[in-house]
């Protein structure tokens, strides 16, 4: 098939869906990348990391995460020219293990995405609290200002694509931009012990915390794999996911492994376990401690806003993920039909971005009725959710890759895109599931019984998903790639 051909049939594809855009490789890596929050995971996953991990080998466990997650992204994109549908990981799935495990797991999406959405929107009220109380602001209740960035948000989802992309590239630039400032600080400077390597020997990361240290990195790449949800605003989807895809996992991956060990070499090797955990018990901020004491007091204060910028950025991009999975569900018949409306205008799936708006403004009213901590419940219990849910998307994503490959060999460029890396993925997404599981109660930071009820939402949302399948909508898909 030619690429003039192949552009014809995505445009085809683009106008019959109703979604428009022209986003670019660039433009998607932007908004994928904000959704992990890569300031907010710095500031808020690496102390848990090292403080809770393997101390000054933390640093390790953030690359072996981006390889794991590079591992899963060959099968990925190898798949990716095969799936036409902008539904993301059910679209996968549904075409490598049939229609019954696709609906499952579009549910699964659904809730995961969702209670991350809901736990930001604690964690960035909290924060915006915090902020305006430390400038000698009044005491206002966080869900005031939860409620007031949902409604922002709402606007932009509601709104063309565009709009969200321009406004998450600028605040991802700028916390990218600012804690690199940080980074080149101390690595000129060289922290109390110098530009320690030894978080990369093997005598100081080969510790048993290093698998928690893995378990809070991959926590920390929530929301990269969404690339695939935007293929119907996507500027030449075959190319630009793909492209999207290793960027986003390059960019991330590097950014994370690089950050983590200069908050090391900050610390000192020897001193970094107890700097983490007095940041843990609330009594230092090792992130912005780092800026203020390498990069200046202006950069720590603008580091401190940039963190809620991070905030809005991810909360901004996993609203516009879970619109587009309702809207995708809708145009197949597997939830109510108004949720797969077009606005006219702005060529967005507006009404399903409204439906997402009320759904977080109901979670968040509950969050306050029950009185839950903004921080340590709302977002805790909300991010142990979704991190199950993501490992489950992703082993089952990386599995159907590897099954329809196996069935179908004459599509596949090479055995090792096909079959060798995606088997090798299975295993290692299977070892983090077991990682999380048995680390969990340290993400949710709730009782074993409030653990187990949060861990076992996932699961249920795939079997509540396979339960309402149309399985005449699987066999349709499973023809249509039997005829490619």
């Amino acid at each position: 098939m030619t690429r003039e051909s192949t552009r014809k049939r995505e445009a085809e594809t683009q106008r019959q869906s109703g979604l428009s855009g022209n986003l670019g490789t660039g433009s998607i890596a932007f908004m994928v990348i904000a959704a992990a929050a890569p300031l907010t995971v710095i500031g808020g996953n690496a102390p848990l990391a090292i403080g809770q991990g393997n101390g000054a080998g933390a640093p390790v466990g953030f690359l072996l995460a981006s390889i794991v997650l590079l591992l899963f992204a060959v099968g990925f994109v190898a798949m990716t020219p095969f799936v036409k549908e902008a539904g993301a990981f059910f679209s996968y799935v549904t075409l490598g293990l049939g229609s019954r495990l696709g609906m499952g797991t579009a549910y699964v999406a659904l809730v995961a995405y969702t209670a991350i959405q809901a736990g930001i929107y604690g964690y960035m009220g909290w924060a915006i609290m915090d902020l305006v109380r430390y400038y000698g602001g009044p005491e206002i209740h966080w869900s005031f200002f939860a409620i007031l960035a949902l409604v922002i948000v709402g606007l932009l989802g509601y709104r063309h694509i565009e709009l969200s992309s321009k406004v998450l590239g600028v605040a991802l630039v700028l916390e990218l931009l600012v804690m690199m400032v940080v980074n080149v600080a101390v690595i000129v400077d060289g922290g109390p012990e110098g530009r320690s390597l030894s978080s990369f020997d093997p005598q100081v990361f080969l510790t048993p915390g290093i698998g928690v240290a893995v378990l809070f990195a991959l926590t920390g790449f929530i929301g990269f794999e969404s690339t695939a949800i935007y293929r119907d605003e996507a500027r030449e989807p075959s190319r630009t996911i793909p492209r999207a895809t290793y960027l986003a996992v390059g960019i991330i991956g590097v950014f994370y492994t690089l950050s983590v060990w200069v908050l090391v070499v900050a610390a000192g090797p020897g001193s970094v376990t107890e700097v983490a955990q007095q940041t843990l018990f609330g009594s230092k901020n090792m992130l912005l401690d780092t800026a203020g004491d390498f990069a200046g007091g202006i950069t720590r204060s603008v580091m401190q806003i940039l963190l809620i910028t991070s905030l809005f950025a991810c909360v901004l991009s996993f609203h516009n993920i879970v619109a587009r999975y309702q809207f995708a569900l809708a145009r197949i018949g597997s939830m109510p039909a108004p949720l797969g409306r077009v606005h006219r205008r702005h060529r967005s799936p507006a009404v399903s971005s409204l439906v997402q708006s009320v759904t977080a403004l109901v979670l968040v009213g509950v969050f306050v009725v029950v009185g839950l901590d903004p921080l340590v419940e709302v977002f805790g219990f909300m991010a142990g959710v979704a991190t199950i849910g993501m490992v489950m998307l992703m082993l089952f994503t990386t599995l159907a890759a590897l099954v329809f490959f196996l069935r179908r060999p004459h599509l596949r460029k090479n055995v090792w895109t096909g079959t060798v890396v995606p088997a090798v993925a299975v295993a290692a997404l299977a070892a983090s599931a077991w990682l999380v599981l048995s680390n969990f109660t340290m993400i949710t930071s709730g009782s074993l019984a409030v653990s187990i009820g949060l861990a076992l939402v996932p699961p249920v949302a795939l079997i509540i998903g396979a339960a309402v399948n149309r399985k005449d909508r699987g066999r349709a898909v499973d023809a249509q790639a039997a005829e490619r």
